[in-house]
């Protein structure tokens, strides 16, 4: 019984037994410094992989709520619309949607095709009648405006307010005469024509988005309705929310309150292309980067596979005082995510020094070389935004931890698998 209870003790006693060994063949110096050598440059490979990961994915994460935000400055969160063409009852569901507890603000709209000229110059716009006093509450349309003020825009005094890029395209400014043709037929004595009207600009906005600076011109709803004979409909009622993200759900929800059926739509929607596309391509650059965790993870098989070939006498000693072919597997395991995880702990750092920096270190790359990689004159976004999300971070470094576990077990089990009299044979 003594004799037992001394060997249940032991048991006790070696029980982390694996554990320090493997620590103590991670740490010594080995006779084999080509197994350090390459040791060392999984560890880097790891901790690059996961620095350019965590970095990578944060500045795509920052370019999507950046194009968001931009794309959003002038597109409503979310839309109510007659199921017909227009909207006639729209200040009973102006009023009705904004005593919602989650909508910022409610505005009608306007918005209809058309072609704007000035001379030999032609381009065609999207038109959107707005009520300067209510679009502000819906949109960020006062932030963008470059010349000119949304106050200009009074009923029957038929001015504009277009884009930068849409007047750069007309070769006019503030002050100039422009044509706004819309698709609308007339009786004239001379047959049938479409509807024109003289306009003045009277101001210019810029958003950033080339799909608004371009194709966008803001007119009063009056002067809207009067041209596209429209009487006192509208197109809709745009909408604000709390928060975009619940749109779906808040926009539905209000227009449960209206008697009438309406047709009801939000920015995810409107948009859903743009963000799946962006949703995409950041798993996609995921997986790539990913490939280099993975190749750096995987050669941890060779440096392990060349460890127990050189510990085979060690092994087989460990094996003759009874130590078990699983406890022999988890010395090697051990060893292999000691790698792992310190090559993860060093790309951990890095990689959220470098994200949480990324915007002060790139200006300062470019001064230093003299160099500029996205020039304001090519691109809206100059600046390369950044948005760590703790999510990513937390899969990142879960993935290559995963991948240095997986590369420890092939060698860890052919490790057990050593017959010691096999190994013993020539020492």
């Amino acid at each position: 019984m003594e004799s037992g209870g001394a060997l249940c003790s032991n048991r006790r006693m070696f029980r982390p037994l694996a554990l320090f060994i493997g620590l103590r063949y991670t740490g010594a110096k080995r006779r084999n410094h080509f197994i350090s050598f390459i040791s060392a440059t999984s560890m880097i490979g790891i901790a690059l992989g996961v620095t350019a990961l965590i970095t990578v994915l944060s500045v795509m994460n920052g370019f999507q709520t950046e194009l968001r935000s931009r794309i959003l400055s002038m597109a409503a969160h979310g839309t109510i619309n007659g199921v017909a063409d227009g909207l006639r009852d729209w200040r009973f569901v102006q009023e009705t949607v904004s005593k919602h507890p989650e909508v910022v603000g409610a505005a009608p709209f306007v918005e209809r095709q058309g072609m704007l000229s000035n001379g030999k110059r032609v381009s065609g716009i999207m038109v959107r009648g707005i009520l300067p006093s209510e679009e502000p509450k819906v949109s960020d349309i006062l932030d963008e405006m470059k010349l000119g003020s949304l106050d200009d825009l009074q009923p029957g005094a038929f001015n504009i307010v277009l884009g930068v890029e849409l007047a750069a395209k007309l070769n006019v400014y503030v002050g100039s005469k422009v044509t706004l043709v819309a698709p609308q037929l007339s009786a004239t004595p001379v047959g049938v024509a479409p509807r024109f009207k003289r306009f003045t600009v009277s101001g210019l906005f810029e958003v950033g988005m080339y799909e608004y600076d371009s194709g966008l011109a803001l007119i009063h709803m009056d002067d809207a309705a009067t041209l596209y004979r429209m009487g006192d409909e509208v197109t809709g009622v745009r909408m604000k929310i709390t928060d975009m993200f619940r749109a779906p759900w808040v926009v539905r929800e209000a227009a449960r309150g209206l008697p009438d059926t309406y047709y009801v739509t939000d920015w995810t929607r409107k948009h859903a292309n743009f963000f799946k596309a962006i949703r995409t391509e950041k798993t996609v650059m995921f997986v790539i980067l990913m490939l280099i965790v993975a190749v750096a993870a995987f050669n941890i098989v060779s440096t392990l596979v060349m460890v127990v070939t050189d510990k085979q006498s060690d092994i087989a000693i460990l094996r003759t005082l009874g130590l078990s072919p699983g406890r022999v597997m988890a010395i090697f395991t051990v060893q292999g995510t000691v790698i792992g995880v310190i090559g993860t702990l060093l790309g951990l750092i890095g990689g959220v020094a470098l994200a949480l920096n990324v915007e002060t270190i790139v200006p300062a790359i470019e001064q230093a070389f003299g160099v500029q990689f996205m020039p304001a004159d090519v691109y809206y976004i100059s600046e390369l935004p950044s948005e760590l999300h703790v999510g990513d971070v937390i899969w990142i470094c879960g993935m290559s931890l995963a991948l240095s576990l997986l590369a420890t077990l092939y060698p860890a089990w052919r490790a057990s698998r050593t017959q010691p009299a096999e190994a013993l044979r020539y020492e």
